[in-house]
């Protein structure tokens, strides 16, 4: 069979397939099964005859969901929690890498911007950071502490309000994707810009180490997680755009649920990094360097770790179970 032949015959198949696993919408997890049995069986002829052609892709796709489906219902109830950050927030982020990876990139794009801006014009950082903000960051630097700031109130009054601020700008930075995600962007861009700057300041006032080691002991968690729901904000945006075989609303809903599971699996870092900053942080001048480095190194390869790597060792056990089955 030709391969716009054997499309034309399963297209509509396919499609309400992949409707029925959004919606969840099977009678009995039979039912379920039975017509993940005719997918495997429609991606291994596809596989066989056109090896090369997208509809294996495409097909492959299904699959994983529909395979992601039937174990999520196998083992629903008291493991439902650990399912959903063991193994559906990796298989979603492994599906949209590519905007996590746009996000990082605009993320370098904007904090150099404000690199740039920073160090070609002095008065850069006041307009960003405010004068108040500045002076008060010179007179720590000129005291021998340069994020003195950041010792500022107790413990638990800087935790609970940095993880609110925090929480509020992840929470915002998604809901704006809904304008196409020019909304997320200006939230990136802001934010990134102030970064760059802030950070380029202590580079020319010959402090930058010393705001690295204190800074970026809860900033690498911090920072991560708002790049991912600046990358839910975007899935957002991109539903509404590009809503492909569904119609714009039921790809806007899909969009809006996939972004939301996303934007929730930053909440734990989130509240680590603002746990962080409220009781670890403020200690950063007194601490050896190796403890610094190590805290920074341990934060940022564990949040880089369960977005970047592990959801591909996730997806490469699903393919290796759907291979099994298709056996």
């Amino acid at each position: 069979m030709r391969e716009v032949a054997f499309i034309k015959q399963n297209k509509e198949k396919w499609l309400s397939f992949e409707q029925a696993i959004f919606n969840n919408d099977f009678k009995d997890s039979d039912e379920l099964a039975s017509q993940y049995i005719q997918i495997i069986n429609d991606l291994s002829y596809a596989q066989t005859y056109y090896p090369k052609s997208k509809v294996v892709e495409y097909l492959n796709h299904i699959a994983a969901q529909a395979f992601q489906k039937i174990y999520k219902t196998k083992r629903e109830g008291t493991t439902r929690f650990i399912t959903f950050w063991k193994t559906e927030v990796p298989i979603l982020m492994h599906q949209y890498r590519k905007f996590v990876y746009i996000a990082f990139l605009v993320f370098s794009l904007f904090t150099a911007i404000g690199v740039i801006s920073a160090a070609n014009d002095g008065e850069f950082v006041r307009s960003i950071l405010g004068d108040s903000y500045v002076d008060m960051t010179l007179e720590n630097i000129e005291s021998g502490d340069p994020v003195a700031v950041y010792k500022s109130g107790s413990n638990w009054g800087s935790f609970i309000g940095i993880t609110i601020n925090n929480l509020k700008v992840g929470l915002i930075a998604f809901i704006l994707g809904i304008f196409g995600g020019i909304g997320t962007l200006w939230i990136l861009f802001k934010n990134c810009v102030m970064l760059g700057s802030f950070q380029y300041f202590f580079y020319e006032k010959e402090v930058f180490w010393e705001s690295v080691r204190g800074i970026w002991i809860h900033g690498s968690m911090e920072i991560f997680a708002i790049v991912i729901e600046a990358a839910a904000g975007l899935i957002l945006g991109a539903s509404i755009l590009f809503p492909g075989t569904y119609s714009r609303l039921d790809s806007f809903k899909k969009g809006a649920k996939i972004g939301i599971k996303i934007l929730i699996s930053t909440f734990p870092f989130t509240f680590a990094a603002g746990f962080l900053e409220g009781f670890v942080t403020r200690y950063s001048n007194v601490m050896p360097n190796w403890l610094s480095v190590l805290i920074i190194l341990c934060t940022l390869g564990f949040i880089s770790y369960y977005y970047l790597i592990y959801p591909f060792r996730v997806h490469n056990d699903i393919m290796e179970n759907l291979s099994k089955s298709e056996n």
